[in-house]
């Protein structure tokens, strides 16, 4: 639909996270910090798992993959959001905005699709220890990983594509720290209710799948764990799935939270919030939390460090 009189917008503004000035500089070291210990603890599992062979197996071949999934997802947001905070003009022209609104859904679902296989290698490791390695074969694992990177990018680029069609004369304000659909499909001067549709439909169901295999899962595991007699069993068993577990639950709680809801003026504002915890935090504790209790990391880690010593 052509709107008369519109002048295309070119540069969208992000208005931050909407702190106080005197909190910037608070805001922009805790961001760093996390930021810096995402790359240093995600590139120190990349680096441990291709350089110890005992490591060559299906679990740490998705850790991997996580590992390079977490230091792009925050790559997307957290560079320009640390830029921001030090800046008056928080500038991004349009499209910069709908390459990062693409990239930040394509590689957040390609980690909720990845998430939900682990969940199944996980299943397979505790029920069928002893064919573990034949049913989650190479091909099996490649198979499964460009699978999540092909839905996610499919996924991404429906969004992108419908709101790079819109037609946006202003305002030009957005009101979040980085181009996200929800407040970039807002600011729109033509009807986006087949996008909202979209977003709730599509990102809706993919998140909600993957929860529902990914319970699914759980489920088995734990009919799985019944059947181990000894508690020293259980307890090995439980220590290969808690930190997936765990970090399952921070990403699926914040993305059914963000995407699934209607948007209004409030959620908007409560998404930012979530948005902090996916893409600073979350990318930050991930590796924390699968090498907590992983002693073959802990043991490839000290192998490593003996080599180049």
């Amino acid at each position: 639909m052509k709107i008369d009189n519109c002048t295309p917008v070119t540069d969208f503004v992000l208005a931050g996270l909407g702190i106080q000035d005197n909190l910037q500089v608070i805001f922009f070291l805790s961001i760093l910090l996390f930021f810096i210990v995402t790359l240093i603890a995600n590139l120190s599992i990349m680096i441990i798992t291709i350089s110890n062979r005992a490591l060559y197996t299906p679990m740490y071949f998705f850790l991997y993959n996580l590992a390079f999934l977490d230091i792009c997802y925050s790559s997307v947001v957290v560079p320009k959001m640390l830029t921001d905070l030090m800046s008056q003009k928080k500038m991004i022209p349009f499209y910069a905005c709908i390459m990062q609104l693409h990239f930040f859904h394509f590689l957040g679902s390609t980690e909720v699709g990845l998430f939900t296989f682990m969940s199944y290698d996980r299943y397979v490791a505790i029920s069928h220890p002893l064919r573990y390695s034949t049913i989650m074969s190479y091909k099996v694992c490649f198979g499964f990983a460009s699978c999540s990177w092909i839905i996610g990018f499919f996924h991404a680029l429906v969004h992108s594509v419908m709101t790079s069609r819109l037609t946006f004369c202003g305002p030009n304000i957005v009101r979040h720290f980085f181009c996200d659909v929800k407040p970039v499909l807002n600011l729109a001067s033509t009807d986006v209710s087949l996008n909202f549709k979209l977003l709730a439909g599509i990102t809706g169901t993919l998140a909600i799948t993957s929860l529902m295999l990914t319970v699914l899962s759980y489920i088995f595991i734990s009919k799985c764990l019944s059947k181990i007699k000894t508690s020293q069993g259980r307890k090995r068993a439980l220590s290969t799935c808690s930190g997936h577990f765990t970090v399952v639950t921070l990403q699926y709680g914040t993305s059914i939270f963000t995407y699934v809801r209607p948007s209004t003026n409030d959620s908007l504002d409560r998404d930012r919030a979530a948005a902090i915890m996916f893409s600073v935090i979350t990318p930050a504790l991930n590796p924390i939390i699968y090498t907590l209790r992983n002693s073959d990391i802990k043991n490839a880690f000290k192998k490593l460090l003996k080599r180049y010593h």
